[in-house]
């Protein structure tokens, strides 16, 4: 490790005293112990409150503790602190600073010090000075730099998280899966969170080092970076690039030809090294999925455990009432008509922490949301708000609880409008946050979160939320409020379902289900709509409606099935599109009016991903996977693009392209992958054609790659 030496002493007495030839951090070792090798080949990366080695090696005579001390100093902008080497058998002291020379430690030339930190000390970049000091004065080396992150595995961390098998997936695995779809159809996406990939831990620094709290202030942010709530928050809002030199800018309609479509992000690191190689512009563009993966990533690398979720069904209560509005005309077409708005998916952040600014029983998992929605202090970011404080509803919680309450357990009230008159209402209290997933610990199973989000026993619509610390404490759940008076039973009945996974090339197959709850007979009008829907806002035009008379006996159910063919839809709808469909039924006598909803998504035909000698890849060596896509569809697909590509495996993307894709014909790629190095690695294949705006297929493989 270079160094410099600053000298304060005469020329004279120089000629016998102690001096610094050379520091070895002992990179390998501190970093295997820390858990923290490959993050950076630039510094030396360890976790506080545990112990690393640096060895000091002299030049011409060895170090004489009779005669010389030695003592460290550690900076932090513009703060220090000396830390005396001290010769002990004791452990250190994770409460302070301390600097040890363990029995042994000592040779003829060199000194093996044991540097340890506090538990509660600030995620930064250090720099490290070395004072000789003797009675004749003080001879003083800058040594080098190092980087300290939190420490999940020591128990005195506010970060400390216990099980080892979730310490290897929640802040060292690279890799994982995304949830997206309809709760009916959940499709995993891979995604490669990339913090062993080069420049990614600089890249985090740096974005600690240009946030707004930095800037205004380096010396408050370096102490208040010790508390792993205000570093989450910091890092919330400078993922997104609304309110400061953030990573990412986001977009959600529109054209992307300015820069990269959020559906062609594939990791993180890529977007990590392009914000910072770029002076910190940009990067475009991000929707809540990449958001949140780009968090996740930054979080791992800092040292606090971190996981994507998805929310199916995610409310974005814009007005804070807690309840959605939905707007739909007397034939079934949803209006566009309210700030308020559901989105199939969203996709955020959990943290894990201790929250001492909450107190006991706060601690845990923490909704960390940087896709900016709403403003939170003034500034786009939310969180981190404790789960425990959502499911049971203590909405004074910081931060943003109330927002992220609504999100997973808001009522939604439908409304029916004829030539802008209300004609019918009907309220839903199940509908939102139907599913909550994250992927499951060494599984590529879900695990489904909605128990943690969502008491079983729920307050009344109207009726207040609960504001007690003790419910929290105490882990009780709260008591549902007496019910508000009843409206008058309806006379109708209807529901509205979608049968088994409707695929592209196939009927789409609509169920409606009429009762009768009065003892005459009623002649209806049926009316039926679908409109194509992006997952973060309302639906689009209508591309298919039907219409017809019916009658129900008293007291009757009628079952009416309706289909949407494929000529009706395919001009309009790809793989993983979001349909809703939406029914409307009037008593044409009494004119009472009734609706349902439901939406749905398109699956679309699969790729297949054969790696030959998988499992059982070595680095270096060459092996052969073979990628293909077979049209299902009953007409050619024009311009049809067949993209591979694997960060570890392959040099950038690989593609097959087809004037035409006949039905029933193949389309394929052959790739040789050469690991670069040891561990789970990804291979990700895309299929897209002119006739779509978007990809129609995606599918992936995973190799385990052997270090020999």
């Amino acid at each position: 490790m270079a160094f410099t030496e600053q000298t304060h002493i005469r020329a004279a007495a120089a000629a016998s005293r102690c001096r610094l030839k050379f520091v070895n951090f002992e990179a390998l070792e501190n970093q295997n112990s820390h858990e923290t090798a490959g993050l950076s080949k630039k510094h030396l990366v360890v976790r506080r409150g545990k112990p690393f080695t640096v060895t000091l090696l002299f030049c011409s005579r060895s170090f004489n503790p009779h005669t010389e001390s030695l003592v460290l100093e550690v900076w932090l902008g513009n703060r220090s602190e000396r830390i005396p080497v001290q010769f002990s058998d004791r452990h250190a002291d994770t409460h302070s600073w301390s600097a040890k020379i363990y029995p042994g430690g000592a040779r003829s030339q060199s000194v093996a010090v044991h540097i340890c930190s506090p538990a509660n000390s600030s995620v930064a970049l250090y720099h490290l000075q070395l004072h000789i000091e003797t009675n004749r004065g003080r001879w003083s080396y800058a040594v080098g730099d190092f980087v300290l992150l939190c420490n999940p595995w020591l128990k005195g961390d506010p970060v400390y998280m216990p099980l080892e098998a979730q310490l290897q997936e929640y802040i060292k695995s690279d890799h994982g899966l995304l949830y997206m779809g309809t709760y009916q159809n959940i499709s995993a996406r891979p995604w490669l969170f990339g913090q062993y990939e080069p420049g990614v831990l600089e890249a985090c620094l740096k974005l600690l080092e240009v946030s707004p709290q930095h800037l205004k202030d380096k010396d408050k942010d370096y102490i208040r970076r010790a508390d792993p709530a205000y570093l989450s928050r910091v890092i919330c809002a400078m993922v997104n690039c609304n309110d400061d030199m953030g990573i990412l800018a986001g977009k959600w309609q529109g054209s992307y030809e300015d820069g990269v479509k959020p559906t062609d992000w594939s990791g993180s690191a890529d977007i990590l090294q392009r914000w910072a190689s770029s002076n910190c512009s940009p990067v475009r563009y991000g929707q809540c999925w990449v958001f949140a993966s780009v968090l996740c990533t930054v979080m791992r690398v800092l040292g606090i455990p971190s996981r994507v979720v998805t929310v199916f069904n995610a409310a974005h209560d814009a007005d804070g009432n807690v309840t959605i509005e939905e707007y739909y005309s007397s034939t079934g077409k949803k209006l566009n008509q309210s700030k308020d708005s559901i989105w199939n998916f969203h996709v955020w952040v959990e943290c894990w922490m201790s929250r001492a600014d909450l107190g006991v029983g706060f601690g845990g998992w923490q909704v960390v949301d940087p896709t900016p929605q709403e403003k939170s202090a003034g500034v786009f970011c939310c969180g981190p708000c404790p789960v425990v404080a959502v499911r049971h509803r203590y909405t004074r919680a910081p931060y943003d609880t109330t927002f992220i309450y609504a999100s997973v357990d808001a009522d939604v009230v439908r409304l029916i409008l004829h030539e802008g008159k209300l004609v019918g209402r009907k309220l839903d209290t199940e509908a939102v946050g139907k599913l909550i997933y994250t992927k499951s610990v060494h599984s590529d199973a879900p695990e489904n979160l909605t128990w943690l989000y969502k008491s079983s026993t729920r307050s009344k619509p109207g009726s207040s939320v609960v504001h007690t610390r003790a419910a929290i404490i105490s882990a009780g759940s709260p008591a549902p409020s007496p019910s508000a008076p009843g409206e008058k039973p309806p006379g109708l009945e209807v529901s509205l379902s979608v049968d088994g996974q409707p695929s592209l090339g196939e009927n789409i197959s609509v169920c409606v289900t009429v009762t009768n709850r009065r003892s005459s007979p009623r002649l209806l009008m049926e009316h039926l709509n679908a409109q194509l829907k992006d997952f973060d806002s309302n639906p689009q035009r209508s591309f298919w409606k039907a219409q017809k008379e019916v009658r129900i006996q008293p007291g009757g159910v009628l079952t009416l099935q309706e289909a949407i063919r494929p000529s009706e839809y395919e001009s309009v709808l790809a793989g993983d599109d979001i349909v809703n469909v939406a029914v409307v039924i009037k008593d044409v006598e009494t004119e009472e009016t009734v609706l349902d909803a439901q939406e749905f998504s398109i699956s679309s035909p699969q790729i297949t991903i054969e790696v030959r000698q998988h499992p059982g890849c070595s680095i270096k060596r060459e092996h052969t996977a073979q990628v293909s896509f077979t049209n299902t569809l009953a007409k050619a697909l024009t311009g049809a693009v067949l993209t591979v590509e694997g960060s570890g495996l392959l040099p950038g993307k690989q593609e097959a392209r087809l004037v035409h894709l006949q039905p029933d014909k193949t389309i394929e790629k052959t790739v040789t992958i050469v690991a670069t190095s040891a561990g789970t690695k990804l291979l990700m294949a895309t299929f897209s054609h002119g006739s779509s705006p978007g990809v129609v297929s995606r599918s992936f493989c995973k190799v385990s790659v052997n270090a020999a």
